[in-house]
C-alpha cells in the first residue's frame, strides 16, 4: 500500500536527516581544530518508477557521509618552529609508535601539523602521532625511497647531541715592515736545530702571530707563525710551530712542534709572492691514532690527544687578494686572523626549510642537516579512510600513496611555524543546520500525515 511506503519514506527521512545533523555538529565542534577536514552527507534518493500506468510506491532516502579531505583550510602563524602545514597536496607520514614502521604497523597520514617533541625529543601531534622523515646519512646523502617506509625514522631532533667543527680553512692579514733590520742571528739560523731555531726560542723571531684553530672535537689549538727577516731582500724565514710542541708528533726534518717551514717572500710592491715562497699553502695533519711511522715533513696530533685527522688550507694572499700579508715600510702588526670551525657546541633547537628539510641548530652557530620530511600523495585523497585523531589510512579508493620530497611533482611544501585551519566554513554550517531542522520536521509530518490517512482508511470498516 502507498500509505505504508510513504511511511516509511519518512522514516529513512527521519534517519538520513539525523545522520546530517550529526556531520554538522561534528563540523561546528572541530572549527577550531588543526587540519579537521568536514563531513558532507549526501543523500540518495531510493524510488523507483515501473512505468505511468504503476502505482507509485516512496522508496525513501539513504545518506552517506563524505570526508571533505582534498580541500585545504586556511594557513594561519603557529607558535613553535614545528607547527607545519602543507600548503598544497600532500600529507604527513606518522605513526603510533616512537620505533618507525614493520611489516605489521599501520601507517597513518595527516594534515594535522601541531608537532611537539615528547620526554624523550620526538615529535608528535596532539592525537599523539609522531612524525616520520628521512634521516640524512653521515655523508650527507638522504635514501628517499617514494615507497619503502623502512627507509623513514622517527624524527628526534634532541637525539643529535651537540656538535663541533673542525678548522678547514686559516687566512691571515698582516705587515711584516719593510725596512726591519736583519738579526744577527739570521747568519747562523737554521730551522733543523732546537738552538737555531724560532719553534724552540733558540732564536728571537722578528714577528710571531698566534693562530688559534679547532680540531675535531672542538678543542682549540694555537699555531705560531714566527717570522726572521733574512738578508735576502724580500725574504723572512718562516716557522710554523703548535704550542705547546707536545700536541703534535713529527717527522724528519721537523723538531719543536713545527708542522711547516720555509720562505715567505714577496714582490717588489710589498705584495705576497706565492711563487718565490716555499711555505706550504696547506697543512696536513694525521689523527692521533695513526700508528704508522712518519715519513719526512709528517705531522700527526699526539697519541694522548684523540683526536681526528685534519687538513688547514692557509690563506696569504697575493696581488689580487683583499688582506693577506703583505711588506710595506710601516711596523709589522696583525690586522685581522680568519679562521672557520667552532667549538663544541649543545642543541638550541630547529629550523625546517618549506623542502621539509629539518636543521638542528647549535649554540656555537652550527646548523646541521638531520632529516628531511616526506610528503605523502594520493592519486584520491578524498578515498582515504579515516582514523581518527585527523589520521588516514589507505584504500582501494585512495590508491597507493607515494613519497615525495616536498614541492616536487604534485607534493605541496612545507610551511614552518604554521598550521593548516579546518576547512569548516561556519556561516555555510549554520545554514544547512537550518535546512536539515526544517527536513527533519517535514519527515516527520509525512509520518503524522500517513497514520492519520490509515487511521481514515481503517475507521471505514465502521
Amino acid at each position: 500500500m502507498s500509505i505504508n511506503s510513504a511511511m516509511i519514506a519518512g522514516a529513512s527521512g527521519l534517519i538520513a536527516n539525523s545522520s546530517a545533523l550529526a556531520a554538522i555538529s561534528d563540523n561546528i565542534a572541530n572549527v577550531n581544530t588543526v587540519g579537521y577536514k568536514r563531513a558532507s552527507a549526501v543523500f540518495t534518493p531510493l524510488y523507483r518508477s515501473e512505468g505511468s500506468s504503476q502505482q507509485f510506491a516512496a522508496g525513501g532516502i539513504m545518506s552517506s557521509t563524505k570526508l571533505q579531505i582534498s580541500e585545504s583550510g586556511l594557513l594561519t602563524p603557529g607558535s613553535s618552529p614545528t607547527d607545519l602545514a602543507v600548503s598544497g597536496d600532500g600529507f604527513f607520514v606518522v605513526s603510533e609508535n616512537t620505533r618507525g614502521f614493520t611489516a605489521t604497523d599501520p601507517v597513518a597520514f595527516t594534515r594535522a601539523g601541531s608537532f611537539t617533541p615528547d620526554a624523550n625529543g620526538y615529535l608528535k601531534n596532539s592525537a599523539g602521532l609522531y612524525l616520520a622523515g628521512w634521516p640524512v646519512q653521515a655523508d650527507g646523502t638522504i635514501d628517499a625511497d617514494p615507497s619503502d617506509l623502512n627507509s623513514l625514522e622517527i624524527i628526534n631532533p634532541v637525539s643529535v647531541g651537540g656538535a663541533a667543527e673542525a678548522t678547514t680553512e686559516v687566512g691571515l692579514s698582516a705587515n711584516m715592515q719593510a725596512s726591519q733590520a736583519v738579526s744577527a742571528s739570521e747568519a747562523t739560523y737554521d730551522a733543523t736545530g732546537s738552538a737555531t731555531n724560532m719553534a724552540s726560542g733558540g732564536v728571537t723571531a722578528d714577528v710571531q702571530y698566534g693562530i688559534p684553530i679547532y680540531d675535531s672535537q672542538g678543542g682549540v689549538r694555537t699555531i705560531n707563525l714566527s717570522m726572521l727577516k733574512s738578508a735576502t731582500p724580500n725574504q723572512w724565514h718562516a716557522e710554523l710551530h703548535v704550542s705547546p710542541a707536545s700536541e703534535v708528533t713529527t717527522g724528519a726534518g721537523l723538531v719543536d712542534g713545527q708542522i711547516a717551514t720555509g720562505i715567505i717572500a714577496f714582490d717588489a710592491n710589498g705584495n705576497f709572492d706565492a711563487a718565490n715562497s716555499t711555505i706550504p699553502s696547506s697543512l696536513n695533519f694525521l689523527a692521533s691514532a695513526n700508528v704508522a711511522a712518519l715519513g719526512a715533513t709528517e705531522v700527526q696530533w699526539a697519541a694522548s690527544e684523540g683526536i681526528n685527522s685534519q687538513t688547514i688550507s692557509l690563506e696569504l694572499g697575493g696581488p689580487s687578494s683583499a688582506g693577506g700579508l703583505t711588506q710595506f715600510d710601516s711596523q709589522s702588526a696583525l690586522a685581522a686572523t680568519s679562521v672557520n670551525g667552532t667549538p663544541y657546541g649543545d642543541f638550541s633547537g630547529v629550523d625546517i626549510d618549506n623542502s621539509g628539510m629539518v636543521f638542528a641548530k647549535f649554540t656555537n652557530g652550527i646548523v646541521k642537516r638531520i632529516y628531511q620530511i616526506p610528503v605523502a600523495t594520493f592519486a584520491n585523497a578524498d578515498g582515504l579512510e579515516a582514523l581518527g585523531g585527523g589520521a588516514y589510512g589507505v584504500t582501494r579508493d585512495s590508491g597507493s600513496y607515494t613519497l615525495n620530497t616536498a614541492g616536487i611533482g604534485s607534493a605541496g611544501n612545507i610551511a614552518a611555524a604554521t598550521l593548516e585551519s579546518s576547512n569548516v566554513d561556519l556561516a555555510n554550517e549554520f545554514t544547512k543546520l537550518i535546512t536539515t531542522q526544517r527536513a527533519y520536521s517535514a519527515s516527520s509530518k509525512i509520518i503524522t500525515t500517513a497514520d492519520e490517512m490509515l487511521d481514515e482508511a481503517i475507521r471505514m470498516k465502521r
